[in-house]
């Protein structure tokens, strides 16, 4: 007998609402209850589109019996605090990335799951994008030889408007910038295949957005656990926009990841299977590079449907609470790095 859908509600109805209601919609394992947001118009306009109910408070939402899972979409400061809140009312979660600003507010989200015995997932939906797999499985048996580099390039595009549809997105306090707000995805894409980085040094600048206090442009240097090094260059400056591209480098290997898709896996032991992971992923399609619409939800369907296995199955979550730490610690170091000049080492 097939399990009954897990019934989520939304907290936050802004831009990054529409894909998590689609990935909903779109599983059989998912049933959407409702929503709820500040925003009483927009939350509205919101309910009536993907036909659920408007939910009067986030008091309202978290009392009903009805409602197994809460993602909290808000900005991104706001994570821990109403994380908490869900925990507190024995809820399973879906927090957007990050899982706040602080590592401090990180662990108390943290805790609070690990007291009342609910599953805690981190919206890093990219960590399910096929071109993945072929990456992962060659680094597993250790086709590249020694490795050398893991690089990221994102040069994205983002108008002026961008940074005015809400007042949080040109507040760093809030968690703006496209450090966190933006790149953090591919870096933590680095970290899943590399492994942990054991210092960093950055440099920030607002390069084509006058009058927005928040940096559109990172450059970093990474050394990473396992003796590589790499290079992040992130940007909503570059007019039009580019895919997203991941590059490892190796002794005995190479292999390239542009947008969705697997462009090379060139190893020194040639294999058919190689040829094969060329075809994986989409050729063409949004990605993000020119705007903040311009995505895809198949891969936040597979984020939530590995939520939903996890509560069944009554295991982790392949994206937990800890993992989107690691990826926080490693932003925030970039953002010291930045304000002082220094290389700053991460604990880890």
């Amino acid at each position: 007998m097939a399990s009954k859908p897990l019934r989520f509600a939304l907290v936050g109805t802004g831009l990054v609402a529409d894909f998590h209601a689609r990935a909903i919609l779109e599983s059989p394992q998912c049933e959407l209850v409702g929503a709820t947001d500040m925003n009483t118009e927009r939350l509205a306009t919101f309910a009536a589109k993907y036909q659920c109910e408007a939910i009067p408070s986030l008091e309202a939402l978290l009392a009903r019996p009805d409602v197994d899972v809460v993602s909290v979409l808000t900005p991104n400061a706001t994570h821990s605090a109403l994380g908490v809140r869900v925990a507190a009312a024995g809820k399973h979660c879906l927090v957007e990335k990050p899982p706040d600003m602080t590592l401090e507010k990180a662990d108390a989200l943290i805790a609070a799951f690990d007291t009342s015995g609910t599953k805690l997932a981190v919206c890093l939906n990219c960590r399910f994008r096929k071109a993945l797999a072929p990456i992962k499985q060659a680094l597993a048996e250790g086709r590249f030889g020694k490795l050398l580099a893991c690089d990221v390039y994102m040069k994205w595009f983002r108008p002026q408007d961008y940074y005015h549809l809400d007042a949080w997105r040109s507040s760093r306090e809030h968690g703006a910038g496209v450090t966190v707000q933006q790149a953090f995805h591919y870096y933590d894409l680095a970290l899943y295949l590399m492994g942990p980085v054991t210092r960093v040094w950055a440099r920030m600048e607002n390069l084509a957005h006058p009058g927005v206090p928040v940096e559109d442009t990172t450059l970093a240097l990474m050394d990473y656990a396992n003796g590589a090094r790499g290079v992040l260059q992130a940007s909503t400056a570059m007019f039009p926009g580019s895919d997203l591209r991941i590059e490892i480098n190796g002794s005995t290997g190479t292999a390239t990841m542009v947008g969705e898709r697997v462009v090379r896996m060139d190893f020194q032991d040639k294999r058919p299977e190689d040829a094969q992971a060329l075809m994986i992923g989409a050729a063409q399609g949004p990605t993000g590079a020119g705007g903040a619409a311009a995505f895809q939800h198949h891969e936040h369907m597979y984020l939530i449907e590995d939520l939903c296995d996890a509560i069944r199955e009554n295991r982790d979550p392949r994206v937990t609470g800890r993992e989107g730490r690691r990826t926080l610690e490693l932003a925030l170091a970039m953002y010291d790095s930045a304000e002082t000049g220094r290389w700053i080492e991460l604990k880890g």
